[in-house]
Parts: C-alpha cells; sequence; structure tokens
C-alpha cells in the first residue's frame, strides 16, 4: 500500500482514467462493429464521420496507437466505399 498521500491521489486519478478509457475504447468497438454490419450505402456514409471522430479522439489521448488509427479509418472508408 502507498505510503504518501500524492501516492494514494494517483492511486485514485489512475483508476478513474482507466474507467473512462476502457468506457470511451468499448463505445469506439461498438460503433466500429455497428459500421461494419451496415449494408446500406447511405446509412454508413452518414454514420462513417462520427466513428472517424470516435477513433480520432482515442488516438489523440493515446488510448490508441496513431497509426492503428490511421489503419482503421482507412479500412473502414474502404468498406463504405465497396457497399451498395
Amino acid at each position: 500500500m502507498a505510503n504518501h498521500k500524492s501516492a494514494l491521489k494517483r492511486i485514485r486519478s489512475n483508476e478513474k482514467k482507466r474507467l473512462i478509457n476502457r468506457y470511451q475504447h468499448k463505445t469506439t468497438r461498438n460503433a466500429i462493429k455497428k459500421l461494419r454490419e451496415m449494408d446500406k450505402t447511405k446509412d454508413a456514409k452518414a454514420f462513417l464521420p462520427s466513428v472517424i471522430s470516435m477513433i480520432d479522439k482515442l488516438a489523440k489521448n493515446n488510448i490508441i496507437h496513431n497509426n492503428k488509427a490511421a489503419n482503421l479509418k482507412s479500412s473502414l472508408t474502404k468498406h463504405v466505399a465497396t457497399l451498395k
């Protein structure tokens, strides 16, 4: 167990941040899955910008790596482009 006040505070704040990051990451993964399951081009094109925005926020906050974000955005954009 931590002996200093600052260490105790760091433990509390780390736990809060971990839960927030986990929630944001899971929400984004669900949105990506929802986008991949869409079969109508119009709906997918309307939903794509919000998913890309979520991915960018994760990368900005170092929840996911920048290259992973770029790969996800690229693959999702290709997927939407191939829909009929």
